[in-house]
């Protein structure tokens, strides 16, 4: 049979038979048993794998976790707590115990009482298992979405894993450790034996821990006839118990008190017409004898020692930032110094912050009152610091002039010491001759809210008066401060917080908050050159080291208060000395007197550098018209001269004689001149350098 030969190609097979399904290349292997994965079930088998490497990774964390976690010792009685200051090379500055009592039982307490805390702490505490989620997510929106107030979201059975069991640290393992101890603790003890283990336990302020100890110091009364009122101040405190604590701060108790009845009326314990019959709580402080000894450094950071711990018990040990060697120095220049019946104070930081030494008086035996924080003095004219500093962010600079004459308008019109002035002066010379009249006429230019704009940059928080009397130094500053904005010259950012103890680490709003700003270029160039003007060749020079030194002196009226505020060597330091009654200092005493001698006698040991007599030809000769006061030790107390073109001015105590520059003493007055005369210091003067 003849005719045209089939075709064969795979296109024609196809086209022949449709039912065929699609046709397969030439050449290719037989089909596949198994057809291609569908997407749905490769995903099912990734999350698989990554569903079993997770609870690989949980199985590992429990298991780290039991074993580094003190599951065996979470049930045993919990051991009285006691803090030891260490200072930053290792010696110990102070051991403190603390005040407890015996046990509460839960059953014997008041209902009001374990509720006001459970409102505020942890409302849901009978219905968790030891960790909230509702609670930490609660926490969590509320930080995302607050104005920077944080919120926690522990439990009370974390929260007393936590303060007994662990360290204080921040770290994801600790946390990890509290919430498998809070699991232990729910699965081993009853909901009201672990209440009676925190109420018994927790730090209350003052020294004070445990719900009976903390009762019968604020109101002595067992916890037994607590009322409203009273458990809802003990409760509140517990968010910040030394700051809170209403020994010092009664009105920061009661209003945190006030949240926690709001709390208690939120969660049903109290009817709103209840809360709003409540009077409030009336202390009754019953003080228990402190057991242990201290010193001014030690009780200044202790209680931020026992915040920072919480109420983790048994002995533990707080490095701190002081320096052993540098405190002791201070102590002796402190003990060395012609005080008579004054005291003195000292405090002594790193340009970070970090204070490695503190006197707050002449000896803490005699008195526990610390001069260096608690005291509010005038600062005299080291608070010039803030005026030129104003001047400079105005536009200014050290070159420029400024009337160093007599003020003859306006209601105030202060004077130099001893009413020398010295014409048209450059701002440099003003700042080292400390006259008081060129910084009141910057302060009028650059005006008084720039000025204390200045001063709370520089972490001034005391109260400022609004008026041109606060260039002179008339409000009262405590030590710390002053030593603080002289820290930030020094450093070169602002502001700088005193601090005892090394910063804990911060998260990131924090750091975005408290970040530092740094002084321009110029600014901190000029500002350091009339430090440095001051403490070289002005009314400091007593300070002078051979380190490039930076400081201002300070006298208040009537030489009640005498300061040398300085730094040299990465070591800023504040010297104070005045009498507690703030009566004047015998023999009209000067910040450039023994303030500056105690500076300098200090600080040439704390830096290691030798102490030398200071050359009388160190002025230089620009600046000899501009320099108000040599301070001279005499038998009779300080002696001042005083050297323009005029003449000369000597200042013996509050007394002040004029001689014209061609008349020697004794000789006749000239005719047309000025007699010698001795007239009292000017009031509203600053009182010195």
């Amino acid at each position: 049979m003849t005719g045209p030969m089939p075709d064969l190609s795979p296109s024609a097979a196809a086209s022949a038979d449709p039912a065929a399904g699609p046709a397969r290349e030439f050449g290719a292997g037989p089909p596949s048993a198994f057809g291609p994965t569908p997407p749905w079930k490769r995903a099912l088998q990734i999350t698989g794998w990554v569903v079993a490497a997770f609870l690989a990774l949980l199985m590992i964390a429990i298991a780290w976790l039991a074993v580094t976690a003190p599951l065996s010792q979470s049930l045993k009685p919990i051991a009285p707590p006691s803090i030891s200051l260490m200072s930053a090379d290792r010696h110990l500055i102070a051991r403190r115990g603390a005040i407890i009592d015996k046990p509460v039982t839960i059953a014997e307490l008041p209902a009001h009482v374990p509720q006001a805390f459970m409102a505020i702490e942890d409302r849901r505490f009978y219905s968790h298992w030891g960790v909230d989620p509702r609670g930490i997510a609660r926490a969590v929106w509320h930080n995302i979405w607050s104005d920077g107030a944080s919120q926690g979201g522990s439990t009370i059975t974390q929260q007393l894993a936590k303060g007994v069991f662990l360290s204080a640290d921040r770290t994801f393992g600790r946390k990890a450790r509290e919430a498998l101890i809070a699991f232990w603790l729910e699965a081993w003890l009853t909901k009201d034996q672990i209440l009676e283990r925190y109420l018994s336990n927790v730090y209350f302020g003052d020294n004070v821990y445990g719900l009976r100890a903390a009762s019968l110091h604020y109101f002595n009364r067992q916890p037994e006839l607590l009322t409203i009122p009273q458990a809802a101040m003990l409760a509140g405190l517990l968010k910040a118990p030394s700051r809170l604590a209403p020994t010092t701060n009664l009105k920061g108790a009661r209003a945190r008190a006030a949240l926690v009845t709001q709390a208690m009326v939120d969660a049903g314990y109290i009817s709103k017409a209840e809360r709003d019959a409540l009077p409030p709580a009336r202390l009754n402080v019953h003080d228990a004898p402190d057991p242990t000894t201290g010193t001014y450094f030690a009780d200044w950071v202790l209680p931020e020692a026992r915040d920072r711990a919480g109420a983790v018990y048994g002995a533990q040990e707080v490095t701190t930032t002081l320096d052993w060697r540098i405190q002791r120095l201070a102590e002796a220049a402190i003990r060395r110094a012609p005080l008579g019946k004054a005291q003195a104070a000292l405090v002594a930081m790193k340009p970070d912050g970090s204070v490695v030494a503190m006197v707050g008086g002449k000896k803490y035996a005699d008195s526990a009152f610390n001069r260096a924080v608690q005291a509010k003095r005038q600062p005299g004219s080291t608070f010039k610091l803030f005026v030129y500093l104003a001047a400079f962010r105005a536009g200014m600079t050290p070159e420029d002039m400024v009337d160093d004459t007599p003020i003859t308008t306006g209601t105030y019109r202060p004077a130099n010491h001893g009413g020398k002035y010295r014409g048209r002066i450059t701002l440099r010379q003003a700042f080292a001759a400390s006259s008081n009249v060129a910084a009141v006429r910057l302060t009028q230019k650059v005006g008084v809210d720039a000025v204390i704009k200045v001063a709370r940059d520089l972490g001034v928080k005391a109260p400022l008066t609004e008026d041109l009397s606060l260039a002179l130094g008339t409000s009262e500053i405590p030590l710390v401060e002053l030593a603080q904005a002289y820290a930030a010259v020094a450093a070169g950012a602002y502001p700088v917080v005193a601090h005892g103890l090394p910063p804990e680490e911060q998260g990131w709003f924090d750091r975005l908050m408290k970040r530092q700003r740094h002084f321009s270029d110029d600014e901190l160039d000029m500002i350091r050159d009339l430090l440095s003007s001051a403490a070289n060749r002005g009314t400091g020079s007593a300070a002078a080291l051979r380190t490039s030194t930076f400081g201002k002196t300070g006298t208040t009226q009537d030489s009640r208060d005498a300061i040398f505020v300085g730094y040299a060597g990465g070591l800023v330091t504040a010297v104070w000395i005045g009498n507690d009654d703030n009566s004047p200092l015998p023999g009209g005493a000067a910040g450039g007197g023994v303030p500056a001698r105690i500076w300098r006698g200090f600080m040439a040991g704390a830096i290691n550098e030798p102490v030398e007599d200071v050359p009388e030809e160190t002025q230089d000769s620009d600046l000899v018209n501009a320099i108000a006061n040599v301070t001279v030790e005499t038998g009779i107390g300080n002696v001042g001269v005083g050297v323009d073109e005029g003449g000369m001015t000597v200042n013996i105590g509050p007394a002040q004689i004029r001689l014209p520059v061609d008349q020697p003493p004794g000789a006749p007055t000239p005719t047309g001149t000025t007699p010698p005369r001795v007239v009292p210091t000017q009031p509203g003067d600053d009182g010195g350098p």
